[in-house]
């Protein structure tokens, strides 16, 4: 299984073709939503054995991830992501009716593997494992198209966080930001935008689909 451990990994998948574009979405609301510690920890921040944001158990019957290790703290799998699941915690809307060159089919999935607490831990879930994936039928995923991501890739894309679209100097900043980028081969992770609550991740996704600034 092929790992992402950058952005630069990121831009040389086949979004749009092999790969839902609206996996993007799914995955930079992840990253913006779980909680990662000074030691490249990930927390997640909501149950979701509630069903939030479209989850429910994996068991994994396919073996499309390794088996759950046994030791004396408890994993499960999860995915995350289903559109059309009734839930009371919902994916922000960006997600759920993104711009048309990211709508989807509701086939792409996020899968973590979650290690649960022990009494000296905080209570929260660590996860452990991050996957995209995408459906190849209606029970299974693909395979294929199945790809590990790391708490680095996670951090890279939390950068590129931008606050409500209303503000077209901060899109156009980024849009010139990330040609500059593109046109010189490098990543500069020490750029901070986060400057707020994040939404209108095409604007973001200049760094991959450029002829949407065109």
């Amino acid at each position: 299984m092929r790992m992402l451990n950058s952005i630069n990994d990121l831009k040389k998948i086949n979004f749009g073709h092999s790969v839902p574009k609206h996996s993007l979405l799914l995955l930079h609301w992840f990253a913006n939503e779980v909680d990662i510690d000074n030691n490249n920890v990930i927390w997640l921040t909501v149950d979701l054995n509630d069903g939030d944001y479209g989850s429910h158990h994996y068991g994994n019957f396919e073996g499309l991830l390794d088996q759950l290790p046994h030791e004396y703290v408890r994993y499960q799998y999860y995915t995350i992501g289903n559109l059309h699941q009734d839930t009371s915690v919902p994916l922000p809307s960006y997600v759920t009716h993104p711009r048309s060159e990211y709508a989807g089919k509701n086939e792409d999935r996020i899968i973590i593997r979650i290690r649960e607490p022990n009494k000296e831990e905080r209570e929260s879930q660590r996860i452990d494992r991050v996957f995209i994936t995408q459906h190849s039928g209606y029970r299974t995923y693909d395979p294929e198209h199945t790809y590990e991501i790391t708490t680095n890739l996670l951090r890279q894309i939390r950068e590129f966080s931008v606050s409500v679209g209303e503000d077209q100097s901060s899109i156009t900043y980024l849009r010139d930001l990330m040609m500059t980028t593109r046109q010189s081969g490098s990543y500069d992770t020490s750029v901070n935008l986060d400057n707020g609550k994040c939404v209108l991740l095409f604007c973001c996704m200049h760094f991959f689909f450029t002829s949407m600034f065109n």
